[in-house]
């Protein structure tokens, strides 16, 4: 048996399903909405999976910084899967249902997934940290197994954090409304329902969220404080130019995902700081999966002569 029916089969609350309100409840908006939606989840989809296949087809792009933005489109492309779909047929649906245990699994995949790209953008930082104040030693340090134990600590500790996070949401008893006012199942918009103490779900929260945010943040800031402390010792404009050019992406999306995840998690005190959240949430659940592919893309010489040379060989 999973952990995840376990823990579900743990639980003894009288709510056997949830109904998501969706982002809006306005009908003039419901058709609009779910057309930009569907454009944003197909192009999430196919923005992610041609990043990974050309990554994965083209030799040249075999390196440690591209093997990150491998697994970080990973993560997007997988990461859509967990809740457009449902968000989708909100839109569509009067009553929009996802049973307890879909709900939960939900949750789990989500703070999984999300977790991870936090890690995973922190290493990305570190990666160039090395390539630009440490070119000479950039192969033995950023050796293909350094890299490995880098991605698969990110999985392991978006995957401890989302299994304690759900482990204790299931334990908590939802007896009286069932409705959350969310699109997807959300640790704050399921805390608000429960019938019993919500205390250490908080603290918990406050404790992870807060401990993983400070931890990244702190090692995103030091790499780039190294980095630009570098770049300012450089007499080329070249050199420059170079530095930024590589770190430039990675800047915008980080700015993009924390900014967003931010504002979207500071604990909501009213039905209209629900509100807020939600929207502020969209951000990192939807317009950043589907940015980061063109940020890395089309900000990347590499990555567009990888597309140049695998069109090529398509078309002949």
């Amino acid at each position: 048996m999973s952990p995840m029916k376990q823990m579900v089969m743990q639980n003894d609350s009288s709510v056997t399903e949830f109904i998501l309100i969706g982002l809006t409840d306005r009908p003039d908006l419901q058709l609009p909405l779910f057309v930009l939606f569907l454009v944003n989840y197909t192009a999430t989809v196919v923005g992610n999976l041609s990043l990974t296949n050309l990554i994965f087809l083209n030799s040249h792009l075999h390196t440690p910084m591209y093997f990150f933005i491998f697994n970080l489109s990973f993560i997007d492309f997988f990461y859509s899967f967990v809740f457009t779909p449902k968000t989708l047929m909100s839109f569509v649906v009067e009553k929009n249902t996802i049973s307890f245990t879909g709900c939960m699994t939900q949750l789990f995949f989500f703070l999984f997934l999300v977790n991870s790209e936090s890690y995973v953008l922190t290493a990305m930082a570190y990666d160039r940290y090395v390539a630009i104040c440490k070119p000479l030693l950039y192969k033995a340090v950023m050796s293909p197994r350094i890299c490995c134990m880098l991605i698969f600590g990110s999985y392991l500790m978006g995957f401890v954090s989302a299994m304690v996070h759900t482990g204790f949401m299931v334990k908590l008893n939802f007896c009286d409304s069932n409705i959350v006012n969310h699109y997807m199942c959300d640790i704050f918009p399921l805390l608000q329902l429960s019938c019993s103490s919500t205390y250490v779900n908080e603290l918990l929260s406050s404790v992870v969220v807060g401990t993983a945010i400070l931890l990244c943040s702190l090692i995103i800031l030091v790499s780039y404080a190294m980095i630009l402390s570098n770049i300012i010792q450089m007499s080329s404009a070249k050199g420059w130019s170079k530095a930024m050019g590589t770190c430039g992406s990675h800047i915008i999306t980080v700015t993009l995902f924390y900014g967003s995840g931010l504002l979207a998690y500071v604990k909501p005190s009213s039905a209209k700081s629900v509100d807020h959240g939600k929207i502020f949430s969209v951000f990192y659940t939807f317009l950043v999966p589907m940015v980061n592919p063109l940020i890395y893309s089309l900000r990347n010489k590499d990555v567009l002569l990888a597309m140049k040379r695998t069109l090529k060989r398509i078309t002949n």
